[in-house]
């Protein structure tokens, strides 16, 4: 006999009813006027403008095209501060460079031709092909376009030490010649790390302009309409342009009540 290991038949639903709810209290931090939270920051919102050009060959002769959905993916947004050391005031605003790179999907729905057309008529089949489109660039954020300064990182350091040993020269030497020096046979080092916060960004629309044409276009063979034709390649040039924002966790003074 097959044993069931099920305990609950999820093909079947129980009852649901109205649930009903109530108020709860929160649990809420004392009331400090110096409460201090480390909190997502914005940093910077920048519109960034790029272009792409780029040649496209389909797998299938090509009717016509009849839609392309497009997509922004942002795979590095990078945004490199310079260090400084303890102490110092890490606040300091500034021109800063912004390391960008994505893709642009593309799903390009298009009619292939059938070769069974007439006089009047082209039949032909409905497919899509899905494409990646690459682009990379860096763009400066001048001082000015920093709503709140970034936080530089506070640099690392080692520093090493010795101890004083006077050690006998031996045969050749005075007995009461001693050799002055540190000890080379032992090491000794004194080291501080920093694990800082390190800025981050969120897309937050975009936009692009874009133009299709094709490069290998020939005329249907056979009976089809004199007008028609079709091409399997075809050169694309986009104009693209999103916002995006820069984030970095901070600590936060609130004025708590």
């Amino acid at each position: 006999m097959k044993k069931d290991n099920k305990c609950v038949d999820v093909n079947q639903s129980a009852s649901v009813e109205q649930c009903t709810n109530v108020d709860a209290d929160p649990v809420l931090t004392p009331a400090n006027p110096e409460l201090i939270a480390r909190l997502p920051v914005t940093l910077a919102e920048l519109t960034v403008n790029s272009s792409t050009s780029v040649n496209i060959h389909f797998p299938d002769p090509v009717l016509e095209i009849k839609d392309i959905k497009k997509r922004v993916k942002i795979v590095q947004c990078r945004l490199l501060l310079p260090g400084v050391a303890e102490g110092e005031d890490p606040f300091v605003a500034g021109d800063y460079q912004l390391f960008l790179k994505g893709f642009i999907r593309k799903n390009i729905q298009y009619a292939t031709p059938t070769y069974d057309s007439s006089g009047s008529c082209v039949s032909s089949k409905l497919r899509s092909l899905t494409v990646d489109v690459p682009f990379e660039c860096v763009t400066t954020v001048l001082e000015g376009s920093f709503i709140q300064p970034p936080q530089l990182p506070v640099t690392n350091s080692r520093n090493e030490f010795d101890f004083f040993r006077a050690q006998n020269l031996g045969h050749g030497f005075p007995e009461k010649d001693q050799l002055l020096s540190s000890d080379l046979s032992q090491f000794h080092q004194d080291s501080t790390q920093f694990y800082n916060q390190f800025p981050y960004c969120e897309i937050i629309s975009s936009d692009m302009t874009e133009y299709d044409e094709a490069i290998d276009r020939q005329p249907l063979p056979g009976n089809a309409p004199f007008e028609e034709g079709y091409f399997e390649e075809i050169i694309q040039k986009t104009f693209l342009q999103f916002t995006i924002k820069i984030l970095q966790n901070q600590q936060v003074r609130i004025a708590a009540l």
